[in-house]
């Protein structure tokens, strides 16, 4: 999604942000843009697609100097990505840049209109800085700036620079991320903590509500109007994470890192043969008999899978819901439920909403995120981390992964406090960080049969019971990076109708573990197989009727299968899109963090 960066000190100005965008990249953009305010004089520069062509832009400029600057990364919204679209958007003597989505835009717009005012641009954006200086015509900046904030609704973080106030950046949040760093004599801004690792080392997390400004020597925080004291927390200040290590790019990178990663996830957890959340220890779980889990994306597969896990070991009655749909739908959450919100990001906006609305009906909440201090996480009753560190490909792979088995932990968690026996679990957990290693071997037949699945009209995933979500990420993964069309689908409902489609051109990936229904599934795949679609096979069982086959290793417990499986799909997603020549980091239309609805 969009990205924010701002800087208030001497340093070259340009550069700054240009190195701070380039940290964002990771989240999608399609546009970019940077204005300098120094000397009373703002200098912008915006152009769409990739960040270098910002930097070409603005080659030749220089800001040394005490002075302030704000960029951005365009994700769009509302109109379409172009250099008017663009942020910054200018007003005569300001200019704003903006993540987020303003609700009342239109009308806000409508009124300004009516007023004389004009706009340039179709974005929802360019209202903050005209409704800023129709106000400032008659008021002090930052009292303008206060009244326009509070009239806007929806998702925001916005920075502001004005002629009028040559001094201050101003800034706003809600419901988007935004958090300041500072040093001595520089302050720093950005959307998410890449951009500000190595440049400071204490930040401030804004809650929503907030607003301010920050000068040279200044930084007022109002939080619902009221100011606040600035309380700073540790910046991480590892690095390491924006090297490819050798690898292509940065997804293969984290495919390989996720047995490494799947460690973290277990470490200090298993005491003995018993599961240890810290998180959780003075909450009583035993008593939990309806659990409730929302997500988006890659997360709901996440949360349908554990589904699976949850009603099979802690005997709890699960329901899975869609962020975006159970936002509307008026959905029913009793108070003595537990209410499990899932994002990689802890910024996902549907979900954040779906959190609030869980609270507001007094259900105990418990987010599973990867990125501490997020929205999410300081919302939540409770909070597990995934650790899986920063993920930079806009495709999830090892967020996936560590998600599926802090899951998987938590159902164990569950079911002990219930008195069940997890110890044929608990030997399985162990075993998933050698099962998730990446062989080279492995790697290599993917590549090689990765060619045959370039064209086609479409695929199909199938799978039965916790594969079937599985099923679900590998299409998702496979529609990501190659824009081919893919499905998932329960292998037992091909027949109620999508099996119609089925014939040589109809490329079948079928999940066939040895310990979970194999089967039932092999029934469904001779079904595909003699109305002569195309199928690879993944399975530890030999299969003579297929076109392709991955033989995966013999396991003891069908999750280590599902984790084997899952490797292979992620390969074999990456290896089709790198054969058609797409950007496998960052597919388009795509972002990474999606603050928007």
């Amino acid at each position: 999604m969009c990205g924010i960066v701002g800087y208030i000190g001497s340093r070259e100005k340009k550069n700054i942000i240009l190195e701070g965008l380039k940290e964002l990249e990771y989240r999608g953009y399609d546009s970019a843009g940077l204005a300098v305010l120094k000397d009373k004089e703002i200098d912008f520069f915006k152009a769409v697609g990739k960040l270098e062509n910002l930097a070409n832009k603005c080659e030749a400029f220089s800001s040394e100097g005490f002075g302030f600057a704000i960029g951005h990364t365009r994700w769009a919204t509302h109109g379409k990505p172009t250099e008017i679209n663009a942020h910054p958007h200018l007003g005569e003597y300001s200019c704003v840049i903006h993540n987020g989505i303003i609700e009342n835009y239109k009308e806000i717009k409508e009124k300004l209109e009516k007023e004389g005012i004009s706009f340039l641009s179709q974005t929802d954006t360019e209202v903050i800085v005209q409704l800023f200086e129709y106000y400032a015509k008659d008021m002090d900046a930052f009292d303008a700036f206060k009244k326009l904030v509070s009239e806007l609704k929806g998702a925001f973080a916005t920075l502001l620079i004005s002629k009028k106030e040559p001094t201050k950046v101003f800034f706003a949040k809600n419901a988007a991320p935004l958090i300041i760093g500072k040093n001595a004599d520089e302050t720093f801004f950005a959307s998410a903590d890449a951009a500000l690792i190595g440049k400071v080392n204490d930040v401030i997390y804004l809650e929503d509500v907030s607003y301010g400004y920050a000068s040279k020597n200044e930084l007022l925080i109002y939080e619902n109007d009221i100011l606040r004291a600035n309380t700073f927390v540790k910046l991480p200040s590892d690095k390491a994470y924006a090297q490819k290590d050798g690898f292509r790019f940065f997804m293969e990178k984290e495919i390989y890192e996720q047995s490494n990663v799947l460690s973290e996830v277990l470490m200090g957890r298993i005491e003995g043969e018993e599961i240890i959340f810290d998180e959780l220890k003075n909450e009583n779980l035993k008593d939990v008999e309806e659990l409730s889990i929302c997500a988006c994306g890659t997360s709901y597969h996440a949360a349908l899978s554990s589904s699976y896990l949850f009603n099979r070991l802690s005997k709890v009655k699960t329901s899975v819901e869609i962020a975006s749909e159970f936002r509307y739908k008026d959905g029913i959450v009793k108070e003595n439920s537990l209410f499990v919100v899932i994002s990689q990001s802890g910024e996902t906006a549907d979900t954040l909403e779906a959190l609030k609305i869980a609270k507001q009906k007094g259900a105990k909440t418990v987010a599973i995120c990867n990125v501490d201090n997020s929205s999410i996480v300081r919302l939540a009753d409770y909070s597990i981390l995934t650790r899986a560190g920063i993920e930079k490909g806009v495709a999830s792979t090892k967020a996936f992964a560590t998600q599926i088995l802090t899951l998987w932990m938590l159902a164990i968690f569950i079911a002990q406090k219930k008195g069940f026996d997890m110890n044929k679990e608990l030997k399985a957990l162990r075993h998933i960080p050698k099962v998730a290693l990446v062989t080279q071997k492995l790697h290599d037949k993917i590549h090689r049969l990765s060619k045959r699945y370039l064209d086609g009209h479409g695929f199909f995933f199938i799978g039965r019971d916790v594969f079937y979500p599985l099923a679900l990420e590998g299409a998702l993964k496979l529609k990501e990076l190659s824009y081919l069309h893919a499905e998932g689908y329960p292998a037992g409902e091909m027949k109620h109708g999508p099996i119609a489609l089925a014939d040589s051109k109809l490329y079948t990936i079928a999940l066939m573990p040895e310990l979970c229904l194999y089967d039932k599934t092999k029934s469904n795949v001779e079904e595909l197989i003699a109305r002569d679609s195309t199928v690879l096979c993944i399975s530890p069982n030999e299969f003579e009727l297929s076109d392709d086959f991955i033989k995966t290793n013999k396991q003891e417990h069908f999750m280590c299968e599902f984790f084997e499986m899952m490797i292979i799909v992620q390969l074999l997603a990456m290896e089709i899109s790198i054969r058609l020549g797409n950007d496998v980091d960052m597919p388009r239309n795509l972002a990474k963090s999606v603050t928007v609805e």
